[in-house]
C-alpha cells in the first residue's frame, strides 16, 4: 500500500486526542506538516508525531503549498473550517474536516462545491457512523429489519458537561453551544442510519436558562458566567418530505437524572442506542420482544478483526478510501444537510418562526 502524507491544520484538543494519535496507528500515512497559530503546538506535535523532517507552519496557506502533501486535516475552530477546507481543496489536496462541516449552511454548501469542483475527498470527523453498533445497526435497518422509519430522537444532553476549555463557549469562533457541538453528532448518526436527507421543515428553541449560574457544579470546572456566550440547550422538530420526524434534544447543562439515548421507530421494529448498549424491539409471533445486543467491537465489515476505537477506524477508512479511491464514510452532501439542519434550528429559535427548506 503506497505512503499516503498528511498536513495537520490545527494541533489542538482535537488534534491531540483524536486525529494525530488515530493516524499515527495507519501504517501507510506520514503526518509531513503542522501548523497552528500557536508556534509551541505545531512543534510539539511535529515532534511527537512527524517524519523526522517534519516541517512547521503558523500560515496554513504555506502547508497547503507543499506539493507532497496529498491529504490534509482540518481541525480549527468551527469559524474557520469553510475558509480552510475550501483552500485546501482547490489547492488539489484531499480533506478531514473536524465536525461540525461548517457554522452555516452557506459555508456547508461551499465547502461541498469546492469539493466537485476540485475533484477531491471531502469528510467530515463524525466518529459514531466508525463504532460497530452503528455499523450493526445500519446493517440491519438497510436489511429491513426495521422496516420504514418514521420517527426519531437525536439525543445528546448532559446534565453538567460544560467543556471550559479553548474556545467552546465563544459564539464567534463555535457559532453555538451544545447543539453544533454534540447535538451534530447524534443528528448526523441518526439521518444516517434513517438514509433520509430530505428535510421540509425546522422548529426550534434555544435555551440560556443555566449558563449564568456562578459556581455551579459541572464536570470539568465551574465555568466563567461572563465568557459563556453560547446557548445551555437546545431542541429541535425537523418534518422530512416523506412525513418522517426528527427530535433532536441535546445540553450541556440541563436538569435531568437521565438523558436517555438515540431512538429509531419503524413499522417492523425498533431500535435505541447510546454509548453502552444498542437494544431491539419488535413483534414475532403475536409477541413484543425487547434484546439487548452484545455488539463485537471487531465486527465492522471493513476490516473485519481488526481490534480499533472508532477513532482509529475512521482515520483508517478516510486513508483506505483516498488510496483506493472509493467513497468515504461520512459523505459531504449529508454532513451538509447536518449543517443546513443545525443552522435551522437555531434561526427558528431566534425568528419564533418555522424555517422551510427549499
Amino acid at each position: 500500500m503506497r505512503t499516503v502524507k498528511v498536513g495537520i491544520i490545527g494541533c489542538g484538543l482535537i488534534a491531540n486526542d483524536k486525529h494525530m494519535p488515530s493516524l499515527a496507528k495507519v501504517e501507510n500515512v506520514q503526518m509531513v506538516a503542522f501548523c497552528d497559530l500557536i508556534p509551541d503546538r505545531a512543534e510539539a506535535a511535529a515532534k511527537k508525531y512527524g517524519t523526522p523532517e517534519a516541517m512547521v507552519f503558523t500560515d496554513y496557506k504555506d502547508l497547503l503549498a507543499v506539493e507532497e502533501i496529498e491529504v490534509v486535516h482540518v481541525l480549527t475552530p468551527n469559524s474557520a473550517h469553510a475558509a480552510i477546507a475550501i483552500d485546501a481543496l482547490e489547492s488539489g489536496k484531499h480533506v478531514m474536516c473536524e465536525k461540525p462541516m461548517a457554522v452555516t449552511g452557506a459555508e456547508a454548501k461551499a465547502m461541498y462545491e469546492a469539493h466537485l469542483r476540485a475533484g477531491k475527498k471531502l469528510t467530515v470527523g463524525y466518529q459514531s457512523r466508525s463504532s460497530a453498533k452503528s455499523q450493526l445497526l445500519k446493517k440491519m435497518i438497510v436489511g429491513g429489519e426495521l422496516g420504514e422509519i418514521y420517527f426519531a430522537k437525536a439525543v445528546a444532553t448532559r446534565r453538567r458537561g460544560v467543556p471550559t476549555w479553548g474556545v467552546f463557549l465563544d459564539k464567534e469562533k463555535q457559532g453555538g453551544g451544545p447543539m453544533i457541538d454534540i447535538g451534530t453528532h447524534s443528528l448526523d448518526l441518526i439521518l444516517w442510519l434513517m438514509d433520509n436527507y430530505e428535510p421540509e421543515s425546522v422548529v426550534g428553541s434555544v435555551f440560556h436558562k443555566l449558563k449564568d449560574t456562578e459556581n455551579a457544579a459541572n464536570e470539568w470546572g465551574s465555568w466563567d458566567p461572563n465568557k459563556f456566550e453560547v446557548e445551555d440547550s437546545a431542541f429541535g422538530y425537523v418534518k422530512f418530505k416523506n412525513g418522517a420526524t426528527v427530535i433532536i434534544e441535546t445540553s450541556w447543562a440541563l436538569n435531568i437524572a437521565d438523558g436517555g439515548g438515540n431512538l429509531l421507530c419503524g413499522t417492523k421494529g425498533g431500535a435505541d442506542f447510546n454509548h453502552h448498549k444498542l437494544r431491539i424491539n419488535g413483534e414475532r409471533d403475536g409477541s413484543l420482544f425487547l434484546n439487548q445486543l452484545d455488539v463485537d467491537p471487531n465486527a465492522r465489515e471493513l476490516f473485519r478483526g481488526e481490534n480499533m476505537s472508532d477513532f482509529e477506524y475512521e482515520a483508517k477508512q478516510w486513508i483506505h478510501s483516498v488510496v483506493n479511491d472509493t467513497e468515504p464514510l461520512v459523505k459531504p452532501r449529508e454532513a451538509m444537510i447536518v449543517s443546513q439542519i443545525l443552522e435551522a434550528v437555531y434561526q427558528s429559535a431566534e425568528t419564533g418562526k418555522i424555517v422551510y427548506f427549499d
